[in-house]
């Protein structure tokens, strides 16, 4: 019974509010017509899939390398201020992609600052990917790398290996499923991108996401919308299946320590250069956007005008709320959200990890569907289908459903590795000495895998914080998150609207950051080191 509900929830949820919607909206599309949409997809969007597919894996493989070292650094070293770059690295992971194609565009655009033109070319793309993304790898591997025992590599060294092959040989293969994790998601997320590649690419580049939005709001064109939509999540599926195969193949039981174990202070010079410039790149890459946002939401002034706007918008119009309301709702269903990702997501982590097999294999595979899935097409098909047995289409409650939906892979993709790390051994020790089941998970697993749900459980609250192609499509016009207002800001006329979006996205900022520093303080304080 016991395991039947470990993956019965998992199951029905995705089942009602991700598999029966996304069924429901390509049903309505593809029943039209005979079937044309099929045909007129088929035929003239291979080049859009081939730059799908390939700017999502040079994206994927640039991110991984330029952050790295990163993952090294905060994962290695405890420095001060660490917990604030832990937050900073973070928070542009939740950005609405809206705004940052904007920061980019004031950034390398025509009139950049930086004095260099890369609007509507592919390195804009990939520099706002990498910018993005650069969180989950060093959340994900670095989360790995602090609680490796570092003896492993000390022992290689000396026995006369060299720094290059004491990590190829030993710290590269225990870091391969964490790796892996993280790629996978870098990967669904670029192989999924909308805003960014609208805004840098237009029209000249163009993903599948890209493509479903402009059949469905250009042309009307719904049954081309949904075969590219099949196509999309034909695609993410046999990926996400490969990935699994090589989870379960490569995954090995290792001895985790404790961070206060692992982690030393940089005192040689070669170590402070490294922290130093990694924290350089980190302020370079990651603060330079956020800067520039900043920096526009002041205007000319420079002055605190476009902030004091906010507070009149709601005067200006009736779609718009106080930005404190808009705050208010969307930590609000942050948290509800981040609830639900951790009850679903557990439970999935659970089935994932303990019970190996095809079962398994194709279970991981469906859990990581709604990161590769159109946020467009979630929102539309709650609209279209969830109006029976009960009419949930203007209840609040969708919303932190649908972000929950896009955080319940993170929260399983950073604690699979962890789970699949624990040693039988050691559970079975326990039962030796007279445990049931149930307890020996709580007193073995539980200490481990607590700090992995935790970091999942940040991914979830930032996501979020800043998730708005769905929620564009279920929030109720009287409570919009921060992402819903800034759009609605920009989507009014006038450099007033403009700067008063900039000035609510620097909220939206500074929000998130608070979440994070206290996320990062919790887990120090009330889980304690293992």
């Amino acid at each position: 019974m016991k395991r039947l509900a470990l993956i019965g929830i998992p199951l029905a949820f995705l089942g009602y509010f991700f598999v029966y919607p996304i069924a429901s909206i390509l049903w309505l599309g593809i029943s039209e017509d005979g079937g044309r949409g099929f045909r007129e997809a088929l035929g003239g969007s291979w080049d859009v899939a081939w730059f799908t597919l390939w700017q999502a894996v040079v994206s994927t493989v640039v991110t991984l390398v330029v952050a790295m070292p990163g993952a090294y650094v905060l994962g290695r070293f405890d420095f001060p201020g660490k917990s604030f770059v832990r937050a900073i690295v973070t928070v542009p992971f939740v950005l609405p992609t809206v705004v940052v194609g904007t920061a980019f565009l004031a950034l390398i655009g025509p009139s950049g600052v930086l004095g260099v033109d890369l609007d509507g070319t592919i390195w804009a793309i990939l520099l706002a990917h990498v910018f993005f993304n650069y969180a989950v790898i060093v959340r994900t591997v670095g989360g790995l790398w602090a609680n490796l025992d570092p003896r492993l590599t000390e022992a290689a060294r000396m026995l006369g290996a060299s720094r290059w092959r004491a990590f190829t040989r030993v710290t590269l293969p225990l870091l391969r499923p964490a790796i892996a994790a993280a790629s996978s998601i870098v990967f669904l997320f670029t192989f999924s991108s909308f805003g960014v590649v609208l805004i840098l690419g237009g029209l000249r580049h163009r993903t599948l996401e890209v493509e479903i939005w402009r059949q469905t709001t250009a042309f009307l064109d719904l049954p081309v919308a949904a075969a590219l939509a099949i196509l999309q999540l034909v695609g993410v599926g046999a990926i996400l299946f490969a990935y699994s195969r090589y989870q379960e193949r490569r995954s090995v039981q290792m001895q985790l320590r404790a961070r206060s174990e692992t982690t030393i202070r940089p005192t040689t010079a070669r170590q402070r250069l490294l922290v130093g410039a990694n924290v350089a790149i980190m302020t370079v890459l990651l603060g330079g956007p956020m800067v520039v946002l900043a920096v526009r939401s002041l205007g000319d002034g420079p002055s605190f005008a476009n902030y004091a706007a906010l507070a009149d918008a709601g005067r200006r119009s009736v779609s718009f709320v106080p930005p404190v309301e808009a705050v208010r709702n969307s930590v609000l269903i942050a948290f509800a959200a981040t609830a639900i990702a951790l009850i679903v997501g557990g439970l999935a982590a659970g089935v994932v990890a303990y019970r190996r097999g095809r079962v398994s294999q194709w279970f991981d595979a469906l859990l990581m569907l709604p990161l590769g899935t159109s946020a467009v097409t979630i929102g539309l098909g709650f609209l279209i289908a969830l109006d029976t047995p009960i009419d949930l289409r203007t209840s609040l409650a969708l919303v932190p459903i649908a972000h929950a939906l896009v955080a319940i892979p993170l929260v399983v993709r950073t604690t699979v590795p962890v789970m699949r790390s624990v040693r039988t051994t050691l559970r079975e020790a326990a039962a030796v000495l007279g445990a049931s089941p149930a307890r020996a998970w709580r007193a073995v697993d539980l200490p481990l895998v607590s700090r992995a749900l935790v970091v999942g459980a940040g991914f979830a609250f930032a996501i979020s914080l800043g998730e708005f192609g769905a929620t564009s499509f279920i929030a109720r016009p009287d409570t919009p998150t921060m992402p819903v207002a800034i759009f609605r800001l920009l989507d009014q006329p006038g450099t007033a609207s403009f700067g008063s979006a900039m000035a609510m996205s620097t909220i939206l900022m500074v929000v998130t950051a608070a979440a994070i520093v206290a996320i990062e303080r919790f887990r120090v304080a009330d889980l304690g080191e293992f």
